[in-house]
């Protein structure tokens, strides 16, 4: 595996592609990305229906993470691991209006890619045996109250930054993936929010509760938004940017690379 400095180069180099890359590049693979997000979301609600409680809760987290899986290993554009764009800005290897023009153009595409592939299950019965398990998640969340929606969202991104930090280390495909699936089976299993797949959750919910006539409370456009997707989305940027960018710029990116064989015998135990 690359040792942290390592990581540090290796992420310059793709901050820089991703923050000077065309407009319509990093639109396309942020709507794969958010797809991805959203099929995650579908195959979780889908396979949490095999249990109950906190059985359910562990079904879904085991599945889940085939959606950031599948961002790393194509390359492409989460909103939420794009937060991590925030070290090299601050060691300005990136320039600031790239970086938000980035982050900006992927949170949109994101919220494409989940709205479609929302449609598409919700429209094409994926649910039709389940409705009242998509409907009551989104319900759920547009319950949680916008402070505690958004403190939930904090420890998730942190999580989800760190999953595709950790991801740069492998030197494989198969190492790749065994870096990104542990922070998000638990930040899935602690019951945090990520505001991608709430993109997919409250769209779907909404579109079942009105396909399938199912009525919960609290469940509207106004509690989705307001109660959900925005405190979720403030939440995953203060994590994602101050809690783990941030650290990680000190750590990382502030200072010249140390000596990386003496690095690398000390990581080794020699």
């Amino acid at each position: 595996m690359y040792t942290g400095y390592e990581i540090a180069d290796n992420y310059k180099r793709t901050a820089l592609i991703k923050t000077t890359a065309k407009w319509y590049r990093t639109l396309i693979l942020a709507i794969f990305a958010g797809a991805f997000i959203a099929f995650a979301g579908a195959l979780a609600t889908i396979a949490g229906t095999a249990g109950d409680g906190t059985k359910s809760t562990l079904i879904k987290a085991a599945v889940f993470p085939v959606g950031l899986i599948l961002v790393v290993l194509t390359g492409s554009e989460l909103f939420t691991g794009n937060c991590l764009l925030i070290a090299p800005l601050l060691s300005r290897d990136v320039k600031l209006a790239s970086t938000l023009k980035n982050l900006s153009i992927v949170y949109a595409g994101n919220f494409v890619g989940s709205v479609v592939v929302a449609l598409l299950t919700v429209y094409s019965g994926t649910f039709d045996g389940i409705p009242n398990a998509i409907v009551s998640a989104a319900a759920y969340k547009c319950g949680l109250g916008f402070g505690t929606a958004m403190l939930r969202a904090i420890p998730c991104n942190v999580l989800v930054c760190f999953a595709v930090w950790c991801s740069f280390a492998g030197k494989s495909t198969a190492g790749k993936i065994i870096s990104v699936y542990p922070p998000i089976f638990a930040f899935v299993a602690l019951g945090m929010e990520h505001s991608v797949a709430n993109m997919y959750y409250l769209t779907a919910g909404l579109l079942s509760s009105a396909k399938y006539g199912i009525a919960a409370q609290g469940l509207n456009a106004g509690n989705a938004l307001l109660n959900s997707l925005l405190p979720a989305t403030l939440g995953n940027i203060i994590g994602g940017t101050v809690l783990t960018a941030l650290p990680l710029w000190l750590a990382f990116f502030r200072k010249s690379t140390p000596n990386k064989k003496a690095e690398t015998t000390a990581t080794d135990g020699k």
